[in-house]
C-alpha cells in the first residue's frame, strides 16, 4: 500500500540572509512578516514598501532522508508559485514556472538537502516577453507572460504584491508496483438512473510493468471490478433511483462516496476516493426573438442564476482555510446565492472550496485562469496552458456543483473594443486557447459539462462579444459614467458582471488605517482605493441622489453604501423581472482579499456591507418590486422562482411624505412556479410626475416595494423622528435587540453594528419604516449596549 508523507516542518526561506523559519504551505510574504522583517502589507500605506519581496529570488530548503522499502519515492508538490528549480543533495531534479498545476519528482533512494529555489516573477516574465513579444494588457505589469495569479501584479480592487513560495502541500509518496495516476468520474443521469464511468490511468515501477492488476470501485452500494495488464482501465458502475443533486432552493444536495482501489496479487496498492452527485446540466443558448439565449437548466429545469463573482479571499492563498472557504461561501448561501463564479484572474481553488458548494447547492461557474490581456500562445506558454487545463479539469470534474467552464474574462470584448486588434498586428493574443484548444480539452476529459469560450461573449464573431441580446455580458458602463436607474435601459440574455462601489465597514477601515483621520480623501482612504476615479464615482453616485457631505465622513461613509445597495438591487428587480428573457445575474463581487474600497458585499475583514442584506432580499424565491415603464409610471412585478404557486394579496398605497394615505388598493395575484406576473399600477395610485411629496409602496406576505417619483435630495422628507430601545436577549450576553420605533418616515435606515463593537454584527441591513411601524435589529457579539449608543450607530437617508 502506498506511503504517504507530509512534508510541512523544517523548512527556511533565505536571500543570502542568514535562514529564516518558513512555513509550508505559504508564501515569501507571510514568512517575512512572521519574522518582523516586513510590516503586513494590508494595513495603512506599506504596501509599496514591500515591493521589493516580489523582484528578489528566494530559497526554500529543508533535509530530506529517505527509509522507504517501497521500489518508488516520489516528491510531490501540489503548488509552486511560480518559476522554480529543484534540487536534491546537489543533483537538480526539475523547474517549474506554472503556479496552477501540481508537480512529481522521482527521488528513489535519494536524501540530502531539498532546496527549491524561486526566480523573481519579474524575472521569468520579462524572459517569455522577450520570447514571444509585447501583448496589450489592461495593467502595465507583466501577468499574461506568466502562469501566475495575475492580481498578484494588482488589479482596480487588489495590491500589488507579487508572491513566491511553496504555496500549497508538498509530500514524499512511497509506492510499489503500480500507483493511481488520475481518476475520471464522467457521472451522467438517464431515465432516472444514474451512471459513474470511471476512467482509471495507473503508473508502474519498472517491476510492476506486465503485471496483472485489478481496478475495484464502489458507489451508492454497487460495485465494479476489472483486471488489466496495460496503463488504463474503465469501469462503469449503474446506480438505480439515483436521487438527484440540485441548486440550493431546487431540492437536496445528495452525494455519494465514489471509492476506488487498485490491487494487485498482493493486495491493495493504492486509493483514491471523491464525493459525487447524480445530475444533469446544460446551457441553452438557443435563438429566439431576442437574440440568443444563456440559460442553464439543471435537471431539465432552467434556473434564473442568483449569482456572485469571486475573486480569491486573499491576497495570500494559502492563508485561506477550509473553514475560512466555508465561512464565507455559508454568507453567499445565506444570501440566496446559488451561483459562484470563480474569476479568471484568481486561482483554481481549493477542493475545500468546491467540497462546500457540493454540500450547500452553490453552482460554480469556473473560469480558465485568463483575465483582461492577450495572452501569447507561443511556447513555453502553450504547454503550460493544456498542462493546466489538463490538471484542474481532472482534479475539479468530481464535484457536481461545478455546471460550467469559461474559457476567459473579457479578453474576447479587449479584442475588439480595447484597441488591441491593432497593436497586435496579426500576434496571437489566446483567440486559439478560447476557440480551440480549451473547448476540446472539455470535451476530452468532461464531457457531461457545457464550455463557453468566455465572458461576456456573444457565441460567434458574427455579434459584438458584448452584446446584451446574445450570450453573456458584463455591464460597466453604468457604474462608470452613468446613473443606476439606467441598468432598466435593456435586458441583456446574462448579465455575468456589474456592480457599484463601497468603502468597507468602519471597523474595518479603523483596523486597516489605524491613527488616520479618515476622510474621503485621507491618504489611507485613497491608497486603499485601486480603482480608476474611483472616489470620483463613487461621489457622482451619491451627487445625483443626496446632498454630497462636506467635511462628514460618517455621512459619506453611509451614503455610499446605500447607493451600493440601491444600484446593485435596481439592476437586479429590473432584469429579474424580465425572466426568462433575462436568465441570471452575477454581481462583481461577493468578497474582498484586503481591506479596499471596492465592489465587494463583504469586506476584507469578512464583514458584511449593506449590499449583502439586499442580495438576500433581491435574491430571495420571492420578490415584489415596483418598475418604472417607459413613461415613469411603476409597474407591478411579483416575482415567484419557487416550485410552488404563489397567492397573495397585494396592498399598493399612494402616501403623502408624512404618511398619509391618499389612496389604497389590493390586488390578488397568483404567479406560477419559477415565473413573473407584471401588472400596471392604476392611475390612481401613482403619484404626480416628478412629484416631491408622494410616493407609492407595495406590501404582500412581509415583503416590500418602493417607488418615489424624484431624487431623494428632491423630496421632501420630514425631519426624521424615531425611538430607540435596547433589549437583552434572554440566555445571550454577548446579543441584543435595537428596536427602532419611527413617529416619521425613516428612509433606508441602518444599523452599523460594527460601532458598537468590532466584533458585531446586525442581522439586516437597510429598512425602510412608515409612521407608526417599528424594526427590530438583532446584534450579536456587542455585549452591553444603552439607547444612546445604540442611536449614535444608526443612520436614515432622509437625515437633516
Amino acid at each position: 500500500m502506498k506511503d504517504v508523507t507530509p512534508l510541512t516542518d523544517g523548512w527556511t526561506l533565505r536571500h543570502d540572509e542568514a535562514p529564516l523559519p518558513a512555513q509550508v504551505p505559504g508564501c515569501v510574504h507571510t514568512d517575512l512578516y512572521a519574522a518582523g522583517i516586513i510590516p503586513d502589507p494590508c494595513i495603512g500605506l506599506n504596501e509599496p514598501e514591500v515591493a521589493w519581496v516580489g523582484k528578489r529570488s528566494w530559497t526554500y530548503a529543508t533535509s530530506l532522508g529517505h527509509g522507504s522499502g517501497h521500489e518508488r519515492t516520489d516528491l510531490v508538490f501540489d503548488g509552486l508559485d511560480t518559476a522554480a528549480t529543484i534540487t536534491l543533495d546537489g543533483r537538480e531534479l526539475g523547474s517549474t514556472r506554472n503556479m496552477h498545476r501540481g508537480y512529481r519528482f522521482d527521488v528513489t533512494g535519494a536524501a540530502g538537502v531539498l532546496e527549491v529555489d524561486f526566480t523573481s516573477a519579474y524575472d521569468e516574465a520579462e524572459a517569455v516577453r522577450a520570447l514571444t513579444g509585447n501583448r496589450p494588457n489592461v495593467y502595465p505589469e507583466p501577468s499574461q507572460y506568466i502562469r501566475k495569479m495575475a492580481c498578484n501584479f494588482g488589479w482596480d480592487w487588489g495590491p500589488t504584491l507579487v508572491t513566491a513560495g511553496i504555496w500549497r502541500p508538498v509530500r514524499l509518496e512511497h509506492w510499489s508496483t503500480a500507483r493511481i495516476a488520475s481518476v475520471r468520474p464522467v457521472v451522467t443521469v438517464e431515465e432516472g438512473a444514474g451512471r459513474v464511468e470511471v476512467r482509471l490511468l495507473v503508473e508502474r515501477t519498472a517491476g510492476g510493468r506486465g503485471r496483472g492488476l485489478v481496478a475495484a470501485a464502489t458507489v451508492a452500494g454497487v460495485h465494479a471490478e476489472v483486471a488489466f495488464e496495460g496503463d488504463e482501465a474503465v469501469l462503469r458502475l449503474d446506480v438505480e433511483d439515483a436521487r438527484l443533486w440540485w441548486p440550493r432552493g431546487y431540492g437536496e444536495q445528495p452525494l455519494y462516496r465514489l471509492d476506488v482501489e487498485l490491487r494487485d496479487a498482493g493486495g491493495v496498492l493504492d486509493t483514491w476516493e471523491r464525493r459525487v452527485g447524480f445530475r444533469t446540466v446544460e446551457l441553452d443558448r438557443s435563438s429566439d426573438e431576442h437574440g440568443s439565449g444563456f440559460t442553464i437548466v439543471v435537471n431539465g429545469v432552467r434556473i434564473f442564476a442568483r449569482g456572485v463573482n469571486w475573486i480569491p479571499d486573499d491576497v495570500f492563498p494559502s492563508r485561506i482555510t477550509p473553514e475560512r472557504y466555508r465561512a464565507r461561501l455559508r454568507q453567499a448561501a445565506d444570501a440566496n446565492v446559488d451561483l459562484v463564479r470563480v474569476w479568471g484572474g484568481g486561482i483554481y481553488e481549493d477542493d475545500a472550496f468546491y467540497d462546500a458548494c457540493d454540500e450547500l447547492g452553490l453552482m460554480v461557474w469556473q473560469d480558465f485562469l485568463f483575465a483582461c490581456s492577450a495572452y501569447p500562445e507561443e511556447q513555453p506558454l502553450r504547454g503550460e496552458v493544456e498542462a493546466e487545463a489538463r490538471d484542474n479539469v481532472v482534479r475539479l470534474m468530481p464535484h457536481p456543483s461545478l455546471v460550467l467552464w469559461n474559457g476567459n474574462n473579457e479578453n474576447l470584448w479587449g479584442f475588439r473594443d480595447w484597441g488591441w486588434e491593432p497593436e497586435l498586428a496579426g500576434d496571437s493574443w489566446g483567440e486559439g486557447y478560447y476557440l480551440g484548444l480549451l473547448p476540446r480539452l472539455v470535451a476530452e476529459l468532461d464531457p457531461t459539462r457545457p464550455y463557453a469560450a468566455g465572458s461576456p461573449w456573444s457565441g460567434s464573431w458574427e455579434h459584438h462579444p458584448n452584446d446584451p441580446a446574445h450570450g453573456t455580458y458584463h455591464s460597466w458602463e453604468v457604474w462608470n459614467r452613468q446613473d443606476y436607474a439606467e441598468y432598466r435601459a435593456d435586458v441583456p440574455r446574462f448579465v455575468a458582471e456589474f456592480g457599484w462601489q463601497a468603502p468597507p465597514a468602519m471597523a474595518t477601515l479603523r483596523r486597516a488605517l489605524p491613527g488616520e483621520e479618515l476622510a474621503p480623501d485621507s491618504p489611507g482612504m485613497l491608497h486603499h482605493q485601486k480603482a480608476e476615479d474611483g472616489n470620483g464615482k463613487l461621489d457622482r453616485g451619491v451627487a445625483r441622489h443626496f446632498e454630497l457631505p462636506e467635511n462628514d465622513f460618517d455621512r459619506w461613509h453611509y451614503l455610499t453604501q446605500v447607493v451600493q445597495a440601491r444600484a446593485v438591487a435596481a439592476g437586479i428587480e429590473h432584469w429579474r423581472s424580465h425572466w426568462p428573457v433575462c436568465a441570471g445575474t452575477v454581481v462583481w463581487q461577493l468578497n474582498d482579499c484586503w481591506p479596499v474600497s471596492s465592489w465587494s458585499a463583504i469586506d476584507g475583514d469578512g464583514r458584511p456591507k449593506p449590499l449583502y442584506h439586499e442580495l438576500r432580499r433581491v435574491y430571495a424565491d420571492r420578490l415584489l418590486t415596483l418598475q418604472p415603464d417607459d413613461g415613469g409610471s411603476p409597474v407591478l412585478a411579483v416575482i415567484n422562482q419557487s416550485g410552488a404557486e404563489w397567492r397573495t394579496s397585494v396592498t399598493l398605497r399612494r402616501l403623502e411624505a408624512d404618511g398619509t394615505t391618499v389612496h389604497r388598493g389590493v390586488h390578488e395575484v397568483t404567479v406560477g412556479p419559477r415565473s413573473v406576473l407584471r401588472l400596471p399600477v392604476p392611475v390612481e395610485l401613482v403619484p404626480a410626475e416628478q412629484s416631491a411629496k408622494e410616493f407609492v409602496v407595495a406590501d404582500a406576505d412581509g415583503l416590500r416595494a418602493l417607488h418615489f417619483p424624484v431624487a431623494d435630495k428632491d423630496f421632501a422628507y420630514p425631519r426624521p423622528e424615531y425611538d430607540v430601545t435596547v433589549e437583552a436577549v434572554a440566555g445571550k450576553g454577548d446579543t441584543v435587540d435595537v428596536v427602532v420605533s419611527a413617529h416619521t418616515l425613516l428612509r433606508d435606515l441602518l444599523l452599523q453594528a460594527d460601532r458598537l463593537d468590532p466584533r458585531a454584527a446586525a442581522d439586516q441591513g437597510l429598512r425602510t419604516l412608515l409612521p407608526g411601524e417599528q424594526a427590530r435589529f438583532r446584534v450579536t457579539g456587542c455585549g452591553p449596549v444603552d439607547a444612546k449608543r445604540a442611536r449614535a450607530a444608526l443612520f436614515c437617508a432622509d437625515a437633516r
